[in-house]
Order: structure tokens, then C-alpha cells, then sequence
């Protein structure tokens, strides 16, 4: 998946951790690495989860979230942000100002925002009070945003049962952020699952036929970070998409089939690297 460069691309992963190893920074992680890229983080958040489900969270002061990125961003650097779990208000703040401090240096740098809210067990993993704060604050400083469908329900307040209504939700979240926009359409019903990214360039739709399994716990996080790293790779963005969905499907494709639950991906899955 990586264009021809001297040194792996750089990508920050700021999220939560996932103990279960299935999501969040672990996710981040493995994604990063099987495609190329140097994964660096700065956690959110511990939290105790399995494939049932999140059984404790434990938030991250903001200021030592701080301390997190700018020790990285100051002697690493990175050529790509994605952001995934983010807790509250406070922890979005120092996010956006750790963001907007850092492109003062590299004004193009490009992030990925995964409005994460809710965990597939459906434990809340952002505070409601800091919806407003991601809206404003963090939203107008991505290059891409990646909600699903109930995410981008609760971001629009629309109510979301066809690709139409998705088109218009992008829309929506386009002209609210300036941000590109690609609306996961995993939650809809049918055999053919249908993703809709809405960039410069407009609409376009990706779409696969729908794998059956339980078998999908981290794919918002794993996606992001794919498309992530492709950006950071210097690929164009509709091209890092199509190859984020491609590694996503085929890590669904050959899960290991642990736990009771909603089981992980298999991450480390045979790529290919190409332009």
C-alpha cells in the first residue's frame, strides 16, 4: 500500500487502548505496521474490554495526554493524525490545540477523525457534553472524517436507512467541518454494503458484498488508521480509502474466530504494496 518513499511514514494514533487487543491504540497499532507505516500513540484512555464488551474505563488526565503527543510530535514528528476514542471536552481541547500547535510547522499534515462514541457493546466512550466541543473544535480541523452510521445519526440528527440519506449526511458534515467525509455504511441492512465518501472531487461509493460473521469488533478504528497511513504515504485520498476498505475486508476474511463476542480482526494478514 506504500508509494515509494525513503522512510516509513510517520502516523500518530491518539485513542483509547482496547486490553481485549481487538480496537482502539492496539488496533491502531497493527493496522500502522501491516501497512508500512511507523506507529506512534498517546492514549485517551485504559479501559478493561473483551469481545462482550467494555467493563471499565479509566480516562487520561488532559495534560499528561498533552505531554503524550507533544513528546512525540517534538522529536519525532509525524505525516499523519488519527484520532479515535476521546473521552471528554477537556481531552478535545488539548487534542485541537496540540493539532493546530503542530501544523504552525506542517500546515498540510493530515488527519483522520473517527468520531468513536460508542464501543460495539455499546458502552458510551464519549462524554455527552464534549459532542458539541468535537463539532466545533475538532471537526474543522480534519482533512477526513469516518463516522458510522449511528455516529453520524447522532451527528446530524438524522435518521439514516438508505445511501441517500448517507449522501445527505455527508452533506451535512461536510459543510459543517470543510472536512472530507466517508459514511460507513455497515449499519444498513442487505447483502451489498455500501460506503459513502463525499470529498473536492464529490461523491463517490465503494461498495462489497456483505461478509456474515460476528467478527467485526475494531473495524472503525482499523479503517481509519489504514486510511491514515495511506495519507500519510502520499496517496490521494479516494485511492487510500479503496485500499483501507481492501485490507479491512480481508482482515475480517481471515479473523481468528476468538472469543464469545463481537471477535477482532486478524491484522497481520498477507498485504501487497502498490501505488
Amino acid at each position: 500500500m506504500q508509494a515509494e518513499q525513503k522512510n516509513p511514514a510517520r502516523i500518530l494514533a491518539i485513542a483509547g487502548s482496547d486490553s481485549g487487543g481487538g480496537a482502539g491504540i492496539q488496533a491502531d497499532i497493527k493496522t500502522i505496521t501491516a501497512l508500512g507505516g511507523y506507529a506512534m500513540t498517546a492514549l485517551t484512555a485504559l479501559t478493561a474490554q473483551n469481545t462482550e464488551g467494555v467493563q471499565a474505563i479509566l480516562p487520561v488526565p488532559p495534560e499528561f495526554l498533552r505531554q503524550q503527543i507533544r513528546s512525540v510530535m517534538d522529536d519525532l514528528g509525524a505525516d499523519a493524525i488519527k484520532t479515535g476514542m476521546l473521552g471528554g471536552a477537556p481531552e478535545i481541547e488539548c487534542v485541537c490545540e496540540e493539532i493546530s500547535r503542530y501544523r504552525r510547522k506542517v500546515a498540510d499534515l493530515p488527519v483522520v477523525v473517527d468520531p468513536v462514541m460508542v464501543a460495539k457493546g455499546g458502552a458510551s466512550l464519549l462524554a455527552e457534553e464534549a459532542l458539541s466541543c468535537l463539532k466545533t473544535q475538532l471537526f474543522p480541523l480534519a482533512t477526513v472524517l469516518t463516522p458510522n452510521l449511528p455516529e453520524a445519526e447522532k451527528l446530524t440528527g438524522m435518521r439514516l436507512s438508505s445511501v441517500e440519506d448517507m449522501r445527505r449526511a455527508a452533506q451535512i458534515l461536510r459543510e459543517m467541518s470543510g472536512a472530507a467525509v466517508l459514511v460507513k455504511g455497515g449499519h444498513l441492512s442487505g447483502d451489498t454494503l455500501i460506503d459513502v465518501l463525499l470529498d473536492d472531487g464529490g461523491f463517490t461509493e465503494f461498495s462489497d458484498t456483505r461478509i456474515i460473521t460476528r467478527h467485526t469488533h475494531g473495524t472503525g478504528c482499523t479503517l481509519a488508521s489504514a486510511v491514515a497511513t495511506g495519507l500519510a504515504q502520499k496517496l490521494p485520498l479516494r485511492r487510500a480509502v479503496e485500499l483501507a476498505r481492501l485490507y479491512v475486508r480481508q482482515a475480517i476474511l481471515t479473523a481468528p474466530g476468538f472469543g464469545t463476542g463481537a471477535g477482532p480482526l486478524w491484522h497481520a494478514h498477507r498485504w501487497y504494496k502498490t501505488t
